[in-house]
């Protein structure tokens, strides 16, 4: 079973904050009254000093935002404790290779959910399976919309830019993730976006618009 509506998170890079609006997203649309699940199809991350993973990796954040079973958010066997692309955490760990197909059969949703949010790994263009990259992935996935978070900082236009290249012909809304109105250059990024590019973007997480994205 599918959720009504499945929204795909995605970033320009590595931490832009996709976990924290994924969960941000999912608690207000909690609070809306909507059944809400997340997945976190994989993930890598780094061990601490005893060879263990601490206690804020995504999956955890997550299954904390929506009440969920860590399991039922990322599968335990998708838990690759390097600090890397997951494909490429998963070779130098030498375990078994895997596939957008894989993660995708995989996901199990509990009952029908009003919101299901699915938060990719590192960039769009960073590899994601051993068979593709997050952009492709979410093309296999074919969510209702994505969200790409960006930084608002320097080098977003370009990073923006290359990430929409990737996401052509999906329907995506971009938030500008810590934008600081007192800044100019942020300013000037969101303006440049938006204005000169056409594009839909979002500096307030709880803008009413980008919230309907998860409506």
């Amino acid at each position: 079973m599918r959720p009504r509506h499945v929204v795909a998170v995605v970033g320009t890079g590595t931490d832009v904050g996709k976990t924290w609006v994924s969960c941000a997203l999912a608690l207000a649309a909690r609070r809306r009254g909507a059944n809400v699940q997340v997945r976190k199809p994989v993930q890598s991350f780094a061990l601490n000093a005893q060879g263990i993973s601490g206690l804020d990796t995504d999956a955890v954040l997550l299954a904390a935002a929506t009440g969920e079973e860590l399991d039922a958010v990322c599968p335990a066997h998708r838990w690759y404790g390097q600090a890397m692309a997951p494909p490429m955490a998963c070779d130098a760990l030498e375990l078994p290779s895997f596939t957008a197909a894989d993660l995708l059969s995989e996901l199990r949703w509990q009952g029908i959910a009003d919101l299901g949010l699915v938060e990719t790994a590192g960039g769009v263009r960073s590899p994601m399976t051993h068979d593709t990259d997050s952009a492709g992935f979410v093309r296999a996935l074919a969510p209702n919309a994505v969200v790409l978070v960006a930084d608002a900082g320097l080098g977003t236009i370009n990073a923006v830019r290359s990430a929409c290249d990737a996401l052509d012909g999906l329907v995506f809304t971009i938030l500008l993730n810590r934008y600081d109105p007192a800044d100019d250059l942020h300013r000037r990024n969101r303006e440049w976006l938006a204005v000169r590019d056409g594009l839909p973007v979002f500096v307030d997480l709880h803008d009413a618009a980008l919230l309907g994205t998860a409506a």
